[in-house]
């Protein structure tokens, strides 16, 4: 099992959303897909986890959304999570509203603890009634396929997807008052991935011991610089949510802005939760290229996050870079509609390593060496704008033909 050491964290690439202790996870096919791929999974712990979550800021917001925001006010608690694919219960009314409190109860039940320390998750079609039996069916057997192993975490992993191509996961360990502390997450998102929301879904373990009010803090400023800081297509979903548990059997002294490894820990937590940004970002519906936007040089960190998702979200960037086209014309048109100050006579732009504009003038650059940087699976864009000391990354992908085709036929 390799490992690369990071800054003040390992990475584990053999860890998955079970590594850090006190935590089991499944998956199963309960038959809301057509496919017999997995769409019904669960995170457990072995003891009641500080909890804290994040959520879509879409005014429509799905039924489990309700459930889970209840379940961790209740007492910033969880001992799990139920989720499902294939159907996102989202638009249902009073009886998708109801759905959600059973398949709470219903899995709280088959596992033996209370109902308020389950949260619930669901994505997928939007507007149509769970499949209850299906799902009720499921939750009867997913307790025997709960276990702390890497293939049960991947069984979690693969319930969760939709469109994805690809499950995501990212894993470290960081050492708090000498003892070693895991931090995990596994996420899903494709489609629908806009800044200012969570993700899709989300969901990070670790068994560092850490207050709720600690946890919530830091789970939005991570969110802040990594899961707000990705769009694939514009669109924030209705159930997009992201959710922390801390079982605290690492034994460290309680986590808080004042311990001397707080800075390890928060480092370690945003290294998972941009892996699986960036995750998300490069399996975008239909995308060939994941691409990167770095602003440097603006007035402030919040105007750097402006500009930096007003470029990586416009769809003829987004277009050009898909066609291989170095056409730095529609960066600089992006960065000038972003509503943030900017010296039209100071801004450079790089197409990785390839000046394509200094000072706000066009300077000569190979196109051939361009085309070939294009062509890239990763393509990075650097905007220097000499305005001020703010920075920010903004992650995405480009738009193509498969985009619409996937999106034309999603519910067929």
């Amino acid at each position: 099992m390799g490992q690369g050491t990071k800054s003040s964290y390992t990475v584990m690439p053999e860890g998955s959303i079970t590594t850090p202790k006190g935590f089991k996870a499944g998956g199963l096919h309960c038959g809301l897909k057509k496919t017999t791929r997995h769409d019904l999974g669960a995170i457990v712990c072995e003891v009641p986890a500080t909890a804290a979550g994040v959520y879509t800021t879409n005014v429509f917001q799905a039924a489990p959304i309700k459930v889970t925001r209840e379940s961790i006010q209740a007492g910033g608690l969880l001992r799990a999570v139920i989720v499902n694919s294939g159907n996102a219960n989202a638009c249902t009314g009073k009886q998708g509203e109801a759905d959600a409190y059973e398949m709470r109860g219903n899995f709280a039940e088959a596992i033996g603890v209370p109902a308020d320390q389950v949260a619930v998750a669901s994505t997928g079609v939007i507007g149509e009634l769970l499949k209850m039996d299906r799902v009720l069916g499921g939750i009867k057997e997913l307790p025997a396929r709960l276990a702390a192993t890497y293939d049960a975490g991947d069984d979690f992993c693969q319930a969760i997807l939709t469109t994805d191509l690809t499950k995501k996961e990212a894993c470290v360990s960081v050492t708090i008052d000498g003892k070693t502390v895991h931090i995990a997450g596994a996420s899903k998102g494709s489609g629908m991935i806009h800044p200012n929301m969570a993700t899709m879904l989300g969901f990070v373990t670790t068994d560092a011991a850490i207050g709720g009010e600690a946890l919530q803090q830091l789970l939005r400023q991570v969110t802040d610089l990594t899961f707000n800081m990705i769009t694939v297509d514009g669109d924030t979903s209705t159930n997009d949510m992201l959710v922390a548990m801390a079982s605290g059997l690492a034994g460290n002294s309680e986590l808080t802005q004042a311990h001397p490894d707080w800075a390890a820990f928060a480092d370690g937590l945003r290294y998972v939760c941009e892996v699986l940004a960036k995750a998300i970002a490069r399996d975008g519906e239909g995308a060939t290229k994941l691409v990167e936007v770095q602003v440097r040089g603006a007035v402030s960190d919040d105007s750097a996050q402006a500009i930096a998702k007003t470029v990586i979200g416009s769809s003829l960037v987004k277009s050009a870079v898909f066609g291989a086209d170095a056409n730095w014309g529609r960066i600089i048109a992006a960065v000038g509609r972003a509503g943030q100050p900017v010296n039209p006579e100071t801004v450079d732009i790089r197409l990785g390593e390839i000046v394509t504009m200094e000072q706000s003038r066009p300077v000569g650059f190979d196109e051939d060496a361009a085309l070939e940087y294009l062509k890239g699976d990763t393509v990075v864009i650097h905007v220097d704008l000499h305005g001020g000391e703010g920075a920010a990354t903004a992650w995405g992908c480009d738009l193509t033909y498969d985009y619409v085709r996937i999106n034309a036929a999603y519910r067929t």
